[in-house]
Protein backbone atom coordinates (compact mmCIF):
# COMPACT_ATOMS: atom_id res chain seq x y z
CA UNK A 1 0.00 0.00 0.00
CA UNK A 2 1.49 3.37 -1.11
CA UNK A 3 0.49 6.18 1.53
CA UNK A 4 1.24 10.18 1.23
CA UNK A 5 1.50 11.06 5.15
CA UNK A 6 1.07 14.92 5.93
CA UNK A 7 -1.17 14.75 9.12
CA UNK A 8 1.68 15.35 12.08
CA UNK A 9 0.15 12.20 14.02
CA UNK A 10 1.22 10.08 11.54
CA UNK A 11 4.49 11.73 10.65
CA UNK A 12 5.59 11.50 14.00
CA UNK A 13 4.22 7.15 13.82
CA UNK A 14 5.66 6.50 10.54
CA UNK A 15 9.00 8.45 11.90
CA UNK A 16 9.10 6.01 14.71
CA UNK A 17 8.06 3.13 12.96
CA UNK A 18 10.59 3.15 9.70
CA UNK A 19 13.72 4.06 12.83
CA UNK A 20 12.77 1.44 14.76
CA UNK A 21 11.86 -1.13 12.17
CA UNK A 22 8.35 -1.81 13.75
CA UNK A 23 5.09 -2.05 12.27
CA UNK A 24 2.01 -0.13 13.43
CA UNK A 25 -1.53 -1.49 12.64
CA UNK A 26 -4.39 -0.49 10.23
CA UNK A 27 -8.27 -0.94 11.08
CA UNK A 28 -10.67 0.82 8.84
CA UNK A 29 -12.99 3.72 10.97
CA UNK A 30 -16.56 1.46 10.95
CA UNK A 31 -18.05 4.99 13.11
CA UNK A 32 -17.16 8.26 14.54
CA UNK A 33 -14.04 10.52 13.63
CA UNK A 34 -10.53 10.15 12.63
CA UNK A 35 -9.49 13.17 14.58
CA UNK A 36 -9.60 12.64 18.05
CA UNK A 37 -12.84 14.53 19.49
CA UNK A 38 -13.09 14.88 23.38
CA UNK A 39 -15.48 12.44 24.94
CA UNK A 40 -16.01 10.54 22.16
CA UNK A 41 -14.14 7.10 20.67
CA UNK A 42 -14.39 5.54 17.11
CA UNK A 43 -15.99 2.44 16.85
CA UNK A 44 -13.13 0.62 14.51
CA UNK A 45 -14.23 -2.28 12.42
CA UNK A 46 -13.45 -5.63 13.95
CA UNK A 47 -10.44 -6.67 11.83
CA UNK A 48 -7.11 -4.99 10.89
CA UNK A 49 -3.61 -5.80 10.00
CA UNK A 50 0.03 -4.94 10.82
CA UNK A 51 1.70 -2.61 8.38
CA UNK A 52 6.01 -2.52 7.75
CA UNK A 53 7.08 0.74 6.14
CA UNK A 54 9.31 -0.86 3.26
CA UNK A 55 9.99 2.71 1.69
CA UNK A 56 10.17 6.24 2.75
CA UNK A 57 10.71 9.17 0.81
CA UNK A 58 10.51 12.38 2.11
CA UNK A 59 9.28 15.42 -0.21
CA UNK A 60 9.28 17.72 2.59
CA UNK A 61 9.83 17.70 6.17
CA UNK A 62 6.12 17.63 6.08
CA UNK A 63 5.40 15.15 3.71
CA UNK A 64 6.22 11.53 3.21
CA UNK A 65 5.12 8.84 0.79
CA UNK A 66 5.63 5.22 2.16
CA UNK A 67 5.37 2.16 1.09
CA UNK A 68 3.89 -0.17 3.32
CA UNK A 69 3.92 -4.13 3.26
CA UNK A 70 1.05 -5.88 5.00
CA UNK A 71 1.85 -8.04 8.46
CA UNK A 72 -0.06 -9.93 10.85
CA UNK A 73 -3.80 -9.71 11.21
CA UNK A 74 -5.71 -8.36 14.15
CA UNK A 75 -8.88 -8.34 15.75
CA UNK A 76 -9.37 -5.23 16.94
CA UNK A 77 -10.48 -4.51 20.97
CA UNK A 78 -11.26 -1.90 23.09
CA UNK A 79 -9.64 1.63 21.47
CA UNK A 80 -8.47 4.82 23.44
CA UNK A 81 -6.49 7.73 21.99
CA UNK A 82 -3.06 7.69 22.03
CA UNK A 83 -0.11 10.55 21.27
CA UNK A 84 -0.62 13.25 18.89
CA UNK A 85 -4.20 12.42 18.02
CA UNK A 86 -2.84 8.74 17.01
CA UNK A 87 -5.89 6.26 17.71
CA UNK A 88 -4.55 2.60 20.20
CA UNK A 89 -6.24 -0.26 20.29
CA UNK A 90 -5.88 -3.43 22.30
CA UNK A 91 -5.77 -5.83 19.62
CA UNK A 92 -5.39 -10.34 19.16
CA UNK A 93 -2.80 -11.30 16.72
CA UNK A 94 -4.18 -13.91 14.59
CA UNK A 95 -2.35 -16.77 13.98
CA UNK A 96 -0.72 -16.88 10.71
CA UNK A 97 -2.19 -18.96 7.51
CA UNK A 98 -1.56 -22.92 7.04
CA UNK A 99 0.48 -23.61 4.05
CA UNK A 100 -3.09 -24.53 1.61
CA UNK A 101 -1.70 -25.45 -1.99
CA UNK A 102 -3.87 -23.69 -5.09
CA UNK A 103 -6.65 -26.15 -6.57
CA UNK A 104 -6.29 -26.71 -9.82
CA UNK A 105 -9.71 -24.85 -10.46
CA UNK A 106 -8.24 -21.78 -8.44
CA UNK A 107 -5.07 -22.27 -10.61
CA UNK A 108 -5.45 -19.47 -13.07
CA UNK A 109 -4.82 -16.68 -9.86
CA UNK A 110 -1.77 -17.72 -9.43
CA UNK A 111 -0.87 -17.82 -12.77
CA UNK A 112 -1.94 -14.45 -12.93
CA UNK A 113 -0.18 -12.43 -10.12
CA UNK A 114 2.93 -14.56 -11.67
CA UNK A 115 2.65 -12.78 -14.90
CA UNK A 116 2.05 -9.61 -13.43
CA UNK A 117 5.43 -10.08 -11.41
CA UNK A 118 7.52 -11.30 -14.36
CA UNK A 119 6.07 -8.62 -16.17
CA UNK A 120 6.76 -5.69 -13.68
CA UNK A 121 10.52 -7.22 -12.86
CA UNK A 122 10.90 -7.41 -17.28
CA UNK A 123 10.00 -3.82 -17.25
CA UNK A 124 12.07 -2.80 -13.88
CA UNK A 125 8.77 -1.47 -12.51
CA UNK A 126 8.93 -4.56 -9.59
CA UNK A 127 9.31 -1.65 -6.86
CA UNK A 128 6.00 0.13 -7.78
CA UNK A 129 4.06 -3.57 -7.75
CA UNK A 130 4.85 -3.17 -4.06
CA UNK A 131 5.13 -7.26 -3.70
CA UNK A 132 8.26 -8.52 -1.53
CA UNK A 133 9.59 -12.08 -1.87
CA UNK A 134 9.40 -14.55 -1.33
CA UNK A 135 6.67 -14.88 -3.51
CA UNK A 136 4.91 -17.85 -2.35
CA UNK A 137 2.60 -18.40 -6.12
CA UNK A 138 1.76 -21.92 -4.45
CA UNK A 139 -0.13 -21.09 -1.70
CA UNK A 140 -4.02 -19.76 -1.21
CA UNK A 141 -3.55 -17.55 1.49
CA UNK A 142 -0.67 -15.72 -0.08
CA UNK A 143 -1.86 -15.60 -3.24
CA UNK A 144 -5.28 -14.31 -1.67
CA UNK A 145 -4.04 -12.08 0.16
CA UNK A 146 -1.90 -10.20 -2.63
CA UNK A 147 -4.90 -10.04 -4.86
CA UNK A 148 -6.72 -8.35 -1.69
CA UNK A 149 -4.24 -5.74 -1.34
CA UNK A 150 -4.28 -4.97 -5.14
CA UNK A 151 -7.94 -5.01 -6.36
CA UNK A 152 -10.20 -2.18 -5.88
CA UNK A 153 -12.54 -4.29 -3.66
CA UNK A 154 -15.04 -2.24 -1.69
CA UNK A 155 -14.42 -1.81 2.33
CA UNK A 156 -16.90 -4.83 3.02
CA UNK A 157 -15.34 -7.27 0.87
CA UNK A 158 -11.95 -6.47 2.26
CA UNK A 159 -13.05 -7.10 5.28
CA UNK A 160 -14.70 -9.63 5.08
CA UNK A 161 -11.02 -11.43 3.46
CA UNK A 162 -9.55 -10.04 6.35
CA UNK A 163 -12.16 -12.51 9.02
CA UNK A 164 -11.91 -15.22 6.63
CA UNK A 165 -9.49 -17.58 8.82
CA UNK A 166 -9.87 -20.41 5.14
CA UNK A 167 -7.23 -19.72 3.17
CA UNK A 168 -9.02 -21.50 0.38
CA UNK A 169 -12.26 -20.13 1.17
CA UNK A 170 -10.44 -16.33 1.03
CA UNK A 171 -9.18 -17.52 -2.79
CA UNK A 172 -12.76 -18.83 -3.67
CA UNK A 173 -13.92 -15.57 -2.56
CA UNK A 174 -11.25 -13.71 -4.97
CA UNK A 175 -12.20 -16.30 -7.82
CA UNK A 176 -15.99 -15.17 -7.14
CA UNK A 177 -15.24 -11.36 -7.46
CA UNK A 178 -12.73 -10.74 -10.01
CA UNK A 179 -14.13 -13.62 -12.31
CA UNK A 180 -12.62 -15.93 -14.83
Amino acid sequence: MALNIFEVRYLDLIKRSYRDNTPFGIAWLADGQEVQVPGQTPRLHPWGCMAFVRRLETFQPALFRIDCQGGVRFRVGAVEPGPLGVWMAQVQYLDPDPAVAIPSELQYLADRLGGLIAEHQGTGLAPHLALYRPYELEDCGWVANRWAEMLPFSTDQKLRLLAEMDPLERLRLVAEWVGN
